[in-house]
Order: C-alpha cells, then structure tokens, then sequence
C-alpha cells in the first residue's frame, strides 16, 4: 500500500506489514532527499519546514515500528539520537597532526627553500584556506560513515558520530567502497552566528564570544538533538588516506572529494611559484573579511604526494605543509562614547563605545581603554576615527586614532570627579594610574565584590551568575557577600525565572561551598593584591583564618612571593571593622575557616619542580580541579610556555598556546594521558611518557 499522499496522521493510524512498511519507507527517503537537496544545494525549497518536519516525523514513526528496516544512511540521523553521559575516546588510524606555523613572506621563503632542497623533481603547492573551527575526522567503511570524531591531541578524540550526522553537508554514504578517511573543519557561518546572537541577546541570554567556540560547543553536545538545531557546515581539506586510494596530487583530491559529495573550499590554487603562493595569500589577508566564514590563515602544501613521502614528518607536523598565520586583524571605526564602570577595588575603568564593526570573528562594539594613561597618550577623544583590534585575539581594545579623519567637532574625554553609581569624590592615588572611589559601601564595587565572591577562582558557586546577583541585590535580597549564606529559599521560589529546582539547586551549591578549602575563602574575600597564589600561601602558611588575621606584616613578608605591599594589604584588610564583621557573618554561617595541610600528604610527588601549563577546555575536568592535582603533586601550573615548561596540558580550543608549544619542542599531552600520569609512582614514569 502506497500512499498518495504523505500525511502523518494517516500514516500512523494504517496498519502496516512490513513489506509495505518498506515501501512507504523508501518513498519517503526519496521525498526527504529531493526537498533536502532543493533546500541545502539549490537555495529553491518547494515545501515549508513544517511540512518538511512532518513527512521526518513520519520516517521516524516507521524506523522505530519497523527498527530492522531502518537503513545506515537514513535521512533521520540528521536529527539526533539518544543523550550519551559522556564521549568515548577514539584512537586516529592516521594521526591528524598539526601544522607547523609561519608569520612573514621571509619565514614563507625559507619554507620553500627546506622543501626545495630536500625533495627531487619540480615542485608544486596548493594554497587553500585555513578554516577557522574544529577540525574532525571522518571514517568511511563499505560507503558508510562509520565514525566521526574530533582531533584532540592529533593521536586520540573524542568520537563524535551521532552529532558529525547531523550535519547537513556531511555525506552518510558515498560511493566509495574502499575505507576512506576525510579530514575537515566544522564551522558556523558568519550569517547563522549574527542570527543566532540576535536571538539570545532579544532573549536577554548570553550571546557567545565567536564562531569557532559556538561550532565547538555545539559539535560536542552530548544530546545530539541539540547539535542538530545548530547550523553547523564542514569544508573537507584532506583525505588522510590518500596513498591508498591511488591519487597521486593533493590537487586531485579535491575533485575526487567532489564526486563523493563532500563539500570542499573553491578558492584553492595550485601554484609552482612561490612567488604565486605568496600573491595569493597576499590577496586573501585583505579580502577575506568578503568570505561568508571565518579563516585565521592559509595552509601551503607539497602538492605531490610522492614528494610528501621524501619530505616525511617530523614528530609534531609534516615537512610538506605549513600554515600562515594572519596578523591581528584591525579595523577602523568611530569611537561614539566613552563609558566608566567601577570594578569590586573601586577602580573606574573606561570603555569605548564604538560603532559595532566585525573583527576577527565577531561584532565588536565595545572596546577597553584600560585607564586615564592610556586615554591622555594616545590623545583619545570622543567622535574620533580609531582603529581596533583584539589583544590576543580575544579582548578588543582601541590601539591607536586616525587623525588625518578628525572634523574638529570630537570631544576631548576627563575621568569623572564623582563615583558615577554613589556620587561619592574619586582619587587618584599617587603612583598609580587607576581612578578609583574609595567609598567602600558604594553598591558597584559591592556588586563586584560579590561576583568575585562566588566565582570559579573563589568559593565555586554553581548557578550564582552575575544576573542572578544583580537581581538578588535589586530586590533587596542581598546586600553584601556574607548574606548570601542567609537567603530564605521561599523568598527566591516566587521570582520570575528561578523555581523550585533552580532554587534547591542553589541553594545546595552554596551548602557545599561552606566546606571549601580555606585559600577559596581567602580568595573570595577580595583582599588587595591577594589572588589565588597567594591565597593558596596564606593558607599553606597558617592553620587557620583566625592566624591570618592576627598575623603581623613581619611574618608575612617570610611567606615566598610575598613582598611589602601584598603583607601591607593583608594585615590594613584585616584591621578593618566591616571586614571583621563580614568574616564573622561567615563563621556564624558555618563556612570552613581551617587549613588543611594533610590534605596531599600521602601522594607522590611526581610533578616535582616541574612547570605545567594548561590550555583549552579539557573533556571531563574543570581547568581548576587539574591545577590543583598538579599543585598536590609538587607541580606548578603556569600561564605562559617557554623552553623551561615540562610539558603542556592541552584540551580543545587550545589556540596559541598550543602553537608556541609546538614550535618549542615541548610536550603536549592530553586529559587521558594526564590522568594516567596521576596513578604513577616516580617522576621518572611522568619523564617516560614525554619521552616517548
């Protein structure tokens, strides 16, 4: 029985064998294929999603009436599965190296000169974009997509299938029956990000930092239902296997890929100059704001594969490939106004107010001027043209002013005399370049405060978000960080978007923050130029709070690390009353006021002197919970890598870090490999595996 017409409805209120179950099936797939192909290929659907979505939701009826007629490749992979705990990891047949990098046509010229000179015959390149998301690698077996899964270290991801198929541009069948390993990047589209930013900010939610870390967050969902809801396209660049499947160019690839339907970068370019390679990376460091996507480069390879085998790799990247990375992309726009905020210190610091331009991934529309210095030495002024661009890629930040644009009309900018929230005189205080209110009630500093109270680096207040502290502060819930621990749940269940759960949940977290560790404590309590070190120090150093706050600056400038200012700090915070009554609104509360230097006694100090950095978001771990095993093993965790780093900890989104890493030579392991490493005994173990 084959129905005329798709309708849901009746196709769940038919009763079906099999055999027509099969039928109906297969028409289905057809329709599904056809308007999915008009809609994703051709730009020119002929149905509404709504009708889309139904003639899928008949396909899923009969797939889970009929489970063994459902086939490997069908059109309901793309709308996600069951919700997993975890990822499982997966062990690359072919190791998905990184590349090396280069900044500058002189290092792209000594590239060229090293392949030259260590491979026979002509050489030729091929120069495609460096796509700016999370590179994946997909397994064909028998024509089927078998696994999908992300790069991670370059030897083990994280197997990603269920959400790799719902990605629309990604074949689940080719026609290729030989096994087939696709490398790619998965990005979102700069269109599909704005849209999606519109929509959380006209929702009052957070909007996020850049496409590459929304396509990240999205591809590694454990509910895939929610991965299909993100736009998320791939540009395949590599076949990893590409000496078994006879082709001989990388070029040649390309078109290959194309045949099997999988969607590859159009604006490659063979070259056999360098002088070629360099014009048209020239070309694309210009124009590439004109691209529907982000890049952060261009990837020169040996276009020959035979010659690819001479070169060889070495044990981080290949000899054949290297990547150029863009300079920091600038912009110029107008600086509309200056704004003052007052941080948790007091300081007031100053913002630029800009008309929004879109660099380096995302729209920015505001930018730090850092302080009153900063301001009066680059003669910043309001209506000025300015150019813009993002401190390590991540913080925008006004670098210099066009003045050859200036009308005569802008405004030259002073700190404000009087706090902008309580009205109360600012200082500046001599020798420093920050303005700041010294009123220590003033509400934004208590604000801050507070924020830096129940932050990660502090007391670790799950679901206590700077929206939830503002509003508890609006309603009078709250007036200062110690009230927190005294909030009547039934007074929260009421509130427009909080609940019952959200509520218990809360409430729980803060019940368990009271057994913190004491240096959260001490963290939390925001004492002048006092952060995570050295809370961890003062907590090493006494036995309890009630120690700290008696010390004397004598003892306290012993304490390694601790100078004059940072003792003077500590014992002027201590000796001020609203301090004092806070820390005792804390006792009262039940919160942990004692050291406990047993803690690591018993574990083995494999870390031992050896400087440990972390860098991107690790799987399973918080970035803080592997700092402190580090920390308990005689580690230290450092921000920076240098020659004198052991090794380098890295997660996704790794970034720089990672590079410079690489191109010091020093070791970089990921979270499985780490937690290995806590079981062992001797340093000597740890020394083994970087060894390796």
């Amino acid at each position: 029985m084959i129905m005329k017409e798709l309708n849901y409805d009746d196709i769940i209120n038919a009763k079906l064998d099999e055999k027509e179950a099969k039928e109906l099936m297969e028409v289905i797939i057809e329709k599904l294929d056809y308007h999915s192909n008009l809609y994703y290929n051709e730009d020119n659907p002929e149905i509404s999603d709504y009708d889309y979505d139904r003639i899928m939701k008949s396909l899923i009826y009969l797939e889970e009436s009929f489970p063994k007629l459902k086939k490997a490749d069908s059109p309901s992979s793309r709308v996600g599965g069951a919700v997993l705990s975890k990822f499982e990891s997966y062990t690359h047949k072919n190791p998905m190296l990184s590349l090396s990098n280069v900044f500058s046509e002189s290092e792209i010229r000594d590239f060229d000169k090293r392949v030259r000179s260590n491979c026979s015959g002509e050489v030729q390149y091929v120069v495609e974009f460096k796509i700016d998301g999370l590179s994946v690698g997909l397994t064909y077996e028998d024509g089927y997509l078998s696994v999908g899964a992300t790069r991670g270290d370059g030897y083990i991801g994280e197997n990603v299938t269920e959400n790799i198929k719902t990605i629309k541009s990604i074949p689940i069948k080719i026609d290729e029956k030989r096994e087939l390993i696709a490398r790619g990047e998965v990005y979102i589209s700069k269109e599909s990000f704005e849209k999606i930013n519109n929509y959380q900010e006209e929702h009052e939610l957070a909007t996020y930092a850049n496409p590459r870390n929304l396509a990240a967050g999205s591809l590694r969902q454990l509910d895939s239902k929610l991965t299909a809801k993100r736009p998320l396209d791939i540009f395949i660049f590599n076949l990893e296997n590409i000496e078994d499947l006879g082709l001989e160019y990388h070029s040649q690839s390309f078109e290959y890929m194309k045949s099997l339907g999988f969607t590859v970068s159009e604006d490659y370019k063979v070259c056999k100059k360098i002088d070629d390679v360099i014009e048209h990376i020239n070309y694309w460091t210009e124009h590439r704001d004109k691209l529907g996507f982000d890049i952060d480069g261009m990837v020169i390879k040996v276009d020959s594969i035979e010659q690819r085998e001479e070169l060889g790799f070495t044990a981080k990247s290949p000899r054949w490939a290297t990547a150029f990375k863009f300079p920091a992309e600038k912009k110029k726009t107008k600086l509309k106004d200056i704004e003052v905020e007052v941080g948790r210190t007091g300081t007031i610091t100053p913002t630029a107010i800009l008309e929004p331009v879109r660099l380096a991934g995302t729209t920015v529309a505001r930018a730090t001027l850092h302080n009153e210095d900063y301001i009066n030495e680059r003669d910043i002024r309001i209506g000025d043209m300015v150019i813009v661009q993002k401190a390590g890629e991540i913080i925008p930040q006004v670098v210099e002013v066009s003045k050859e644009d200036r009308t005569g009309e802008e405004k030259i900018f002073t700190m404000p005399t009087t706090c902008p929230v309580c009205g109360e005189e600012t200082v500046r205080i001599e020798g420093e370049s920050a303005v700041k209110c010294i009123n220590i009630s003033c509400p934004a500093q208590i604000r801050r405060g507070i924020i830096h109270f129940v932050s990660r680096d502090a007391m670790d207040i799950d679901g206590m978000g700077e929206s939830i502290i503002t509003m508890l502060l609006d309603k009078k819930i709250i007036e200062k960080m110690e009230d927190l621990y005294y909030m009547n749940p039934e007074e929260l269940i009421p509130i427009k978007g909080m609940g019952e759960k959200s509520v218990e949940n809360l409430m729980n977290s803060l019940e368990k923050s009271k057994s913190n560790e004491l240096w959260r404590l001490i963290n939390g309590l925001g004492i002048k130029f006092v952060g995570v070190k050295g809370a961890k120090q003062l907590a090493a150093s006494y036995n309890n709070l009630d120690e700290i706050m008696n010390s004397k600056k004598e003892e306290l400038v012993n304490i390694e690390d601790f100078g004059e200012v940072m003792s003077d700090s500590v014992v002027k915070f201590f000796q001020e009353n609203k301090n004092i009554e806070t820390i005792e609104k804390l006792r009262q509360a039940g919160l942990n006021f004692e050291a406990n230097h047993n803690k690591y006694d018993d574990i083995a100090k494999i870390f031992d002197k050896m400087k440990i950095v972390l860098t991107g978001t690790l799987p399973t771990m918080k970035r803080n919970e592997a700092k402190e095993l580090i920390e308990a093993r005689g580690g230290k965790a450092t921000s920076s890598v240098s020659k004198s780093t052991s090794f380098v900890l890295a997660g996704e989104e790794a970034g720089s870090k990672l590079e410079k890493a690489e191109k010091l030579g020093v070791s970089v392991i990921d979270e499985d490999t780490f937690k290995s490493m806590l079981d062992m005994n001797t340093q000597e173990e740890i020394l083994d595996i970087l060894n390796k």
